[in-house]
């Protein structure tokens, strides 16, 4: 496990949440959010990093046996270990940033590869099983604020356009940002040097497109994007969080569409 010390005043935060997907024929997919609140959860990693692997492949095996209306994950990988002899081609310094403000949140002092959040907290006991489905299931039993809606289309060969919208379920909540990233399975990276050199590397949920944080005024905003669409690869996953107290309010996953 590998630790960065760092001193800053952030704010900002994270969110999930669920639904289910449908496709046609016309390479339109959607999703909306359920009622209640899905754990989004947040691993941050780096290809620079020997104690990542791990984390990575529990990330596949979560994607692979999770319920889509119980957690949705992402994995994040950060900058700061690019020094170390391996720049990893998946990090973003926004993802880095993102991962301090988090901490900061949590009165933490430190960043660290792999670390884990789970609606917008830390939870250092991701590998034990049982404390894990606890903690998601915990969350799954609370109502959500927002609503979420994510459709996807053929916008060019290869090519989707995304629109989430985020509405408040009920009375408008105050300071509320919305996110929507896209994600890409099925990578692999032949590592040449760093710590993990010699090791060909395997990823899945890996963040490439970052949008956010947009404010969600009088109960109300929406998010545009696209992305490719050939692999059948990558996916859409929109959030919502208090920009106060960094709660995750409500995540919905528009799962790979064909284009």
């Amino acid at each position: 496990m590998r630790f960065l010390l760092f001193v800053s005043i952030c704010a900002g935060l994270i969110a999930c949440t669920v639904g289910s997907v449908d496709a046609n024929a016309s390479a339109t997919c959607s999703v909306n959010s359920p009622a209640h609140r899905v754990a989004l959860v947040e691993l941050y990693t780096s290809e620079g990093c020997s104690s990542c692997p791990p984390a990575d492949n529990w990330l596949s095996a979560l994607d692979r046996t999770r319920s889509a209306n119980t957690v949705v994950p992402i994995a994040l990988h950060v900058d700061y270990w690019d020094s170390l002899g391996w720049k990893d081609r998946f990090a973003q310094p926004t993802f880095t940033e993102r991962q301090r403000e988090l901490s900061e949140q949590g009165r933490q002092h430190v960043v660290y590869t792999p670390e884990v959040f789970i609606g917008g907290h830390e939870m250092r006991a991701w590998s034990d099983n049982a404390r894990f489905t606890s903690t998601i299931q915990q969350l799954n039993t609370q109502a959500s604020p927002i609503d979420i809606h994510v459709e996807a289309r053929a916008a060019q060969p290869g090519r989707m356009k995304f629109d989430a919208t985020f509405q408040s379920s009920g009375k408008p909540v105050d300071n509320v940002v919305a996110y929507a990233v896209v994600y890409e399975n099925r990578l692999d990276s032949d590592v040449k040097a760093g710590e993990n050199a010699g090791v060909v590397l395997h990823h899945d949920r890996v963040v490439r497109q970052w949008i956010g944080p947009v404010t969600v005024a009088n109960g109300h905003v929406a998010i545009t994007g696209d992305y490719p669409g050939g692999s059948g690869q990558s996916g859409v996953v929109a959030f919502a969080e208090s920009r106060t107290t960094g709660e995750v309010l409500q995540v919905a996953e528009l799962r790979p569409c064909a284009n």
